[in-house]
């Protein structure tokens, strides 16, 4: 497998590998009593990771998924959203491999599912409290509505905090179905707007798209698409009518 990898990435994981920190720290273990009070903590991280690594040891990893969904999704704006973008990979490749490897579930890939949800539950970090703007009937539309912030230094938080008012859109979406469909929408218009927009902040701005595109590819869907999961409809729903 290492032939096909190309000889670019090699090179770009060894100008990448100095921006990379040692595994943290453990605080206290995480319980099914106490996880609540962890959440959002980035300081629990290793906790969260060692949390979830048992977990999906004790279950099925689509059971796992599952259980965690409706409490991470409304948080999904943590890690500048690259947690649901992490669990979105490792579910894809937890897929491809009951596909190539015949049933067989590797650990390492396991245990990339439980770093993904522990990451993300560590970085949880909801968004509420903002003026509701005129419902945009598409997607583009409601990306156009969003006010420009006028401060553009900082990171993602220091920025994300300067959003006041967002519009209303796909507010009304109460089955599985539609929402696979306003996510597809989304990041059809997310993609297009990169084109004329990229270049005010290419990095940021890219999340607009990987983020809902994570969301839509994750096993999740279709498990509530199959049973009507009513925790798995309402989150998603808090998650991407904002």
């Amino acid at each position: 497998m290492l032939s096909l990898v190309p000889a670019s990435s090699h090179r770009w994981l060894d100008l990448y590998a100095h921006k990379l920190e040692e595994f943290p720290s453990r605080v206290e273990p995480i319980t099914d009593d106490s996880w609540l009070s962890a959440l959002g903590d980035p300081r629990r991280a290793a906790d969260w990771i060692g949390y979830l690594e048992r977990e999906i040891a004790e279950r099925p990893w689509r059971e796992a998924l599952t259980r965690w969904w409706p409490r991470l999704l409304p948080g999904m704006y943590g890690g500048s959203t690259h947690p649901v973008v992490r669990v979105g990979h490792a579910v894809r490749t937890l897929l491809s491999g009951e596909i190539t490897l015949s049933g067989e579930i590797t650990e390492p890939r396991l245990a990339e599912l439980a770093h993904g949800l522990g990451y993300w539950a560590a970085r949880h970090r909801p968004v509420a409290g903002h003026a509701p703007l005129p419902g945009a009937d598409s997607a583009a539309a409601a990306l156009d509505t969003v006010p420009p912030i006028t401060l553009r230094n900082g990171g993602f938080f220091a920025r994300l905090d300067r959003v006041r008012a967002l519009p209303v859109w796909a507010a009304a979406v109460t089955e599985p179905s539609d929402a696979y469909r306003h996510l597809a929408e989304l990041v059809r218009a997310a993609t297009h707007r990169y084109a004329t927009h990229g270049h005010g902040e290419e990095t940021m701005l890219v999340h607009a798209a990987t983020a809902p595109n994570a969301v839509l590819r994750e096993e999740v869907f279709e498990r509530a698409l199959a049973h009507g999961d009513a925790s798995c409809r309402r989150s998603s729903r808090a998650a991407w009518s904002r």
